[in-house]
């Protein structure tokens, strides 16, 4: 499996190489270990505190490796990977209280891709400067499958992200997805309907009059459950939304290792960092459900 999983990578990277090859950034990145040339990248923070996680996913890391190696490879952005919360500030201290140093902080990057899990320890201060973040700075904010679980205690961070966790029906299982946006840079490469083995999860407090939903899960095609709760049927999977001046992904996609080397939802997580940091255009103004789509009753 570690044989699969790198070959997978080295093919996930290799495209993401050509595809930006001839851009700007790429041209002028700095190598690692050699001289540092001049660039003019974008800066990603890939946040993922997982201390106060239930069931803990093991692919945290290699999804944050996958992050970070497709924005280096392709000189679309630099990453700054950190699984502790501090360094979310405009201005972050050290444990000592007294001011940090260096790093990143919300007040050197232009985005961020967040992987974190349950109640993430930030201060009152630190939720303020997260959410100006996004609202007031107009920076780009993706995020990734146990992100839906994040901050149940924080009511504007639902707002953010355009909805809440609540459950996973069908745990992992395999699922037929509908692609309800071909035209948005983050689902384009995907086809009207494909299947896919994950693990979905379903989301309350979400509402299509806020977020332009990209995939969604066929429940009619999946076995009655009764923690399907969802009475309208409709199971979005990935969406983007606006919230204030910046642009917000999410997608569902992601539980297990082998799913971030899937071509597919690794350009998918790609594409929506590029968006969310305004290097590509795409409409994220909400909309009902595309083609009144049949849904379960």
């Amino acid at each position: 499996m570690p044989k699969i999983r790198a070959v997978a990578a080295v093919a996930i990277v290799s495209w993401a190489v050509c595809l930006l090859l001839e851009t700007p950034q790429a041209q002028g990145r700095g190598g690692r270990g050699g001289a540092a040339r001049p660039r003019a990248r974008k800066a990603l923070l890939a946040w993922a505190d997982t201390r106060n996680g239930i069931a803990q996913h093991e692919s945290v890391s290699h999804a944050l490796a996958v992050i970070e190696r497709l924005g280096y490879e392709s000189g679309a952005y630099d990453t700054f990977i950190r699984t502790d919360s501090n360094i979310v500030a405009k201005q972050p201290l050290m444990t000592t209280g007294a001011p940090a140093s260096g790093g990143p902080s919300l007040a050197s990057v232009d985005a961020i891709f967040f992987l974190g899990h349950r109640e993430v320890a930030l201060d009152p201060q630190q939720r303020t400067d997260l959410a100006a973040f996004v609202h007031d700075d107009g920076k780009g904010f993706v995020a990734a499958h146990t992100a839906l679980t994040a901050f149940d205690s924080w009511p504007e961070f639902g707002e953010l992200l355009g909805g809440r966790y609540d459950d996973h029906p069908w745990n992992t299982a395999a699922g037929t997805i509908s692609n309800e946006d071909p035209s948005f840079p983050a689902t384009k490469h995907f086809p009207a309907t494909f299947s896919l083995i994950d693990e979905f999860y379903q989301p309350k407090a979400f509402s299509r009059d806020k977020s332009r939903v990209l995939l969604r899960l066929d429940v009619s095609k999946m076995p009655p459950n009764p923690q399907m709760r969802r009475a309208d049927g409709d199971f979005p999977l990935a969406w983007a939304k606006t919230y204030g001046k910046g642009r917000v992904f999410y997608s569902s996609l992601g539980h297990a290792a082998e799913t971030w080397d899937n071509r597919d939802v690794a350009q998918m997580y790609f594409e929506a960092i590029r968006w969310a940091l305004g290097l590509v255009d795409g409409d994220a103004t909400p909309r009902p459900i595309r083609d009144g789509a049949a849904l379960r009753e």
